[in-house]
């Protein structure tokens, strides 16, 4: 895991203190060691964290054999062992995954994309082609950022601070991207929060040739389900996350795992095992009578682990939130983010590399609000205008359910998922802000209204990337750790997208394929859990005095550089201790923290 930057202009060597400035910003990123290169026509910038070959054979920026080519590259490629066999033409010089991609590139150019497994963020300069070819990963877990400069210059690097670093951009405020914040607590991760320094987006590819960009998708999920008996799935489910996590331990420093104690860790933690006995585990819990760690510990204690309990007081909270908010280059609500940093620092000071057990509810059917879209399906008014002008009027006299109530506000369940599971601020809401704007991104597939497998795709291509990686990534890449998620190995993952979601959620289960196959690796206690969250409750948070101090100072204050961008009077309604209150807060110190780009 690393940080890339890199510099398109005449001169190139001119921009040496550029180059430099960008990579010192993401210095985090790569703490063991900075190098930078140059061809006439491009600066190239590298910050490394030494996972696999620590020799300086590993070292990036890394040039071809033949020196015309020069890769950086952020991520891993997993699985690179059997692929570098066949590329056996290529003059090797180290043992890294890096030199892989350069092998690759000399024989199928562009085309090695399709043939690319793992996480990465990655620009190969070519020099005879004068053509700079960059990617991103299919799901998004590494992140990739350009612009121009004000000389057009073309700029991109791993973190958005790296390119304002630069010296070279001039950045202005995207209302879309802020009206997206307010509506979903986060940035689109096709946009930025800036109008004028724009995201790649997972499973994109971009070409810089002659002044010119092409950006193209090179990859789409799967769009059909698959047919097949849960004995079949659960065989093949098994034997494809145990190759996912054989191929994830690959590396020349020790791998742990975060062990939460849920049933996804707890499945990792459990295949692990049959690689690596006695793995490393790290556990968080808050010192609550709710917290998670007396679960993980029993996965623990079943597999014999080193295990690392880290306990969290909630009267830090302000100074966490302080600590964390250098690292977002983009106002972010998620919650977790504060004790997610926190157990990556603490996992960095015995670890290097860590495996989580991420993406497993959008993949297995784990979160709740999929078992009320199940419900809301199968409902007898879903599809009935009839039913459902009846249930209006019928509402009139007497009380109904939730799901009624539901399907009378919503055309479809992907309408209901798209308005309603976790949204904030609504259109009337973000209007009295005076956000008037409004983003919906663009999918790989055009969705069936009524399929849950096509509201779990429009999850793993919106909300995962645009919250759940950013996250991951930028809270590890504080602590210089590196997270990888077994669970997006691409065999394995398009296995389970293809799976019918008959196999996934029922009106009595949820992660039914995870149930089924994994059960036996379990405690009993872990087997009969249901989800919980990363924490306490919001409500729970806004009970410390000093987190209301914190916020009366940056949201009753008309001065501050929030209400440059919204209305200070509409905002003062929405101060009420819950997640609105907290969102604000979070625009807040984001405004405040970047207000010298403002």
């Amino acid at each position: 895991m690393c940080g890339i930057a890199g510099i398109v202009t005449q001169n190139a060597k001119n921009y040496s203190e550029a180059i430099q400035k960008m990579t010192d910003a993401i210095a985090h990123r790569g703490p063991d060691s900075a190098h930078h290169e140059y061809f006439e026509n491009i600066a190239l910038g590298h910050r490394r964290l030494s996972i696999i070959d620590l020799s300086e054979n590993g070292k990036q920026p890394m040039f071809s054999n033949s020196k015309n080519e020069c890769i950086v590259l952020n991520g891993e490629i997993y699985g690179y062992q059997s692929i570098k066999k066949q590329y056996g033409e290529y003059p090797y010089q180290g043992g890294s995954d890096t030199e892989v991609i350069l092998a690759m590139y000399q024989r199928k150019k562009e085309h090695l994309i399709h043939d690319l497994p793992g996480m990465f963020a990655f620009a190969i300069w070519e020099d005879e082609r004068q053509q700079l070819f960059c990617a991103r990963d299919r799901f998004g877990e590494k992140p990739f950022y350009y612009a121009h400069g004000r000389n057009g210059e073309f700029i991109f690097a791993s973190e958005i601070k790296a390119i304002l670093a630069s010296g070279l951009v001039e950045p202005k405020l995207n209302q879309e991207a802020l009206s997206h914040y307010l509506q979903y607590g986060y940035v689109s991760t096709y946009q930025s929060i800036y109008s004028n320094i724009f995201s790649l987006p997972p499973a994109h590819q971009l070409i810089w040739k002659e002044g010119e960009i092409n950006v193209s998708r090179y990859y789409s999920l799967p769009k059909k389900d698959r047919v097949l008996s849960l004995s079949e799935a659960k065989e093949e489910f098994t034997y494809l996350l145990k190759s996912a996590i054989e191929k994830q331990l690959i590396a020349d420093v020790e791998v742990g795992s975060f062990l939460s104690g849920g049933l996804d860790s707890s499945s990792v933690v459990a295949m692990v095992n049959e690689f690596l006995p006695h793995q490393t585990t790290i556990s968080f819990g808050y010192d609550h009578e709710d917290s998670e760690l007396k679960y993980a510990k029993e996965i623990a204690e079943k597999y014999h682990t080193k295990h690392i309990e880290i306990h969290e007081k909630k009267e830090d909270l302000v100074s966490g939130i302080q600590k964390i908010i250098p690292f977002l280059d983009e106002p972010f609500a998620d919650r977790s983010s504060v004790p997610h940093f926190e157990i990556c620092k603490s996992a960095r000071k015995n670890l290097k590399v860590v495996l989580s057990g991420d993406v497993g509810d959008e993949l297995f059917g784990g979160y709740s609000f999929y078992k009320v879209e199940y419900e809301m399906k199968k409902h007898f008014g879903y599809q009935s205008l009839l039913a459902r002008f009846g249930l209006k009027l019928y509402q009139n006299i007497r009380q109904i359910s939730y799901i009624s109530q539901k399907n009378i506000q919503y055309s479809s369940i992907l309408d209901f998922h798209q308005n309603e599971v976790r949204n904030f601020f609504d259109n009337n809401e973000r209007a009295s802000l005076g956000i008037t704007q409004d983003y919906q991104q663009p999918y790989s597939f055009k969705a069936d209204k009524n399929s849950l497998n096509d509201i779990m795709r429009t999850d793993l291509e919106k909300f995962v990337p645009g919250n759940m990686l950013v996250k991951s990534d930028r809270m590890a890449m504080a602590n210089s750790l590196e997270v990888r998620t077994p669970f997006l190995d691409i065999d394995f993952a398009e296995f389970c997208i293809q799976l019918p979601d008959q196999l996934k959620i029922n009106s009595e289960n949820d992660k039914i394929i995870l149930r089924e196959s994994m059960e036996s690796y379990w405690t009993e206690t872990i087997r009969n859990r249901n989800k919980q969250g990363f924490g306490l409750g919001i409500g729970n948070w806004f009970k410390e005095e000093s987190l209301l101090k914190f916020s009366d100072e940056l949201l009753k204050d008309k001065n501050q550089k929030i209400f440059d961008y919204i209305d200070f009077k509409a905002a003062q309604k929405f101060l009420d201790k819950g997640q609105k209150h907290w969102n604000l807060l979070q625009l807040a110190l984001w405004a405040n923290h970047h207000s010298k780009f403002l």
